[in-house]
Order: structure tokens, then sequence, then C-alpha cells
């Protein structure tokens, strides 16, 4: 938050700062609408995505995050499994020797810097309607009309999609929209050796040791800095959406650190 709006919600009673927020925050989706909705690009996205709509029911589905314990999943068991992968798993494909079912990136500054390489990937494909910049359509892409704000666990991901502060809630959201169930997260870490204030842009200076290979992020390589509290509350709304649908999210994540979702020993699932 930038010191002047610091200084205007000490000054201004709560709730009138809390109607300013959301009648700003609405005013924004409002501004973005037209173009998110009309754009042909987002019109074909629209499209796409009605026609996966509820097209696995009933399946269950991994989400892969890219934490350090991905490396220690025996990920080739997921072989033929429904799953996702995000931002750049893509960097472990050849030695898994398959790809994950769908792709979903976005980060402004993971698309931007990996641009050709997410170009390449020729599964179905998730891209926040932002990346446009850095991005073309093409027959595998889908664009989002995600935002940083508005709070909300969306379960027709035609319409605007909650970031959460990660991929991984963005994700959570498509296999919803899928109708998976249930949904199996492994390499959720939800811990990072890196810290700082959440959401800042840092410029990696070395080794990544907070991902599934230590050339994730590597030297030069520009991200943001986690934000767990924010992630954290939009892990619980998802929980409550798959619930109130009689579904499930399960956590198989190796050693990992969330604690909102059912713990599960990711080799039980494949007895």
């Amino acid at each position: 938050m930038s010191p002047l709006r610091e200084q205007i919600k000490r000054a201004a009673p709560e709730p009138l700062w809390l109607l300013g927020r959301e009648s700003w925050t609405a005013l924004k989706h409002a501004a973005a609408w037209p173009q998110a909705t009309f754009h042909p690009w987002r019109l074909a996205s629209i499209q796409r995505l009605a026609e996966l709509k509820d097209s696995r029911r009933g399946q269950r589905a991994f989400i892969l995050g890219n934490g350090p314990s991905l490396a220690l999943t025996n990920v080739g068991k997921l072989k033929g499994e429904a799953t996702f992968g995000m931002n750049r798993v893509y960097l472990v494909f050849p030695e898994w020797g398959f790809q994950t079912s769908y792709f979903v990136c976005v980060n402004d500054l993971v698309i931007e810097q990996s641009a050709s390489d997410i170009a390449a990937l020729t599964m179905p494909k998730f891209l926040s309607w932002r990346s446009r910049r850095f991005m073309s359509m093409d027959d595998h892409t889908m664009f989002l009309h995600s935002t940083y704000d508005g709070p909300a666990f969306a379960r027709d991901a035609r319409g605007r999609l909650w970031e959460g502060a990660t991929v991984t809630y963005v994700t959570l959201q498509l296999a919803y929209h899928l109708g998976f169930d249930p949904v199996i997260l492994i390499g959720v870490d939800h811990s990072f050796a890196s810290k700082g204030k959440p959401n800042t842009t840092v410029v990696s200076r070395g080794e990544d040791l907070d991902h599934f290979d230590k050339g994730y992020f590597g030297a030069g390589f520009r991200w943001q800095l986690p934000d767990l509290e924010q992630s954290e509350h939009a892990y619980r709304l998802a929980r409550q959406a798959y619930e109130a649908d009689g579904r499930q999210v399960l956590d198989a994540t190796i050693g990992g650190r969330l604690t909102v979702f059912p713990k599960v020993d990711y080799n039980s699932l494949f007895a």
C-alpha cells in the first residue's frame, strides 16, 4: 500500500474506508469488463471454457505445485492421470518423459520472462488476460479474466477469477470448472526460504531454493515474494466451495506446511 493510501486509511473511519475501497475495486472491474468480455480473443476463450465446463465431472485431478517437495515426489505415478502444471513446471518435462494435461500461468513477471517457452507448449493453456501483451492467441490458449482484488471463488471460469496471491488458487477454480473430484495437491509446500514484504518484486541472485529446480527462478529472474496469508484466505474459500458441492480438495504434498485441506499420503492414492 502506498504512503498516501496508508494516510487516508488512518484518517478515515473504517466503514468509510471499506466503502471507498469496494467502490474503487468495482470501478476498476467495470472499466476492464468490456475488453475482457468482448475482445475476439476473450470471446474465443469463453467459448472454449464453455466446452470444458463439467467435462471431467467426477474424475480426479492432481495440481502440481512447484515447491522443493515436488523433486521428492514420484511424479511418474501421474502418467495417465489428469494433471495441472503451473508457471515454469515445463522445465522438468524432459526428465519426467511426459507433460501435464493442462498448464496455468497468471503472473505477469513469469509470463513476460518465459513467453517463448509458454508459447511452445501444446496442451490446453490458461493464461491471464493481462498476458496478451506478451502472448498471442493460438489453438491451445484460453485467456482468463483474472484479477488481483475482489476476493471470491469462481465456480464458472468464464467470468472473473480472483488470483488469491497464488496461481494454485486460480488452478483450483479451473479444476472446479472442469468438474474434477477429488482434486489433489502435491508440491504445494507453502513455505519459502526467501523472506521479505509480500508481493515485493525481487531479482534472484543465484540458486533458487524455493522451487523444485535450482534454476527455476535462477540468477537475474524477477519474481514476487509470496503472500502466504492471502493465499491461505483463498484456499479456505476454495475448500468451502468444493465442500458445498460435495467435492474434496486433498493435500498430498510431502512435508507441506499448508493446513487448510485434509492431508493424504501420496503413495496411498495408487494402491
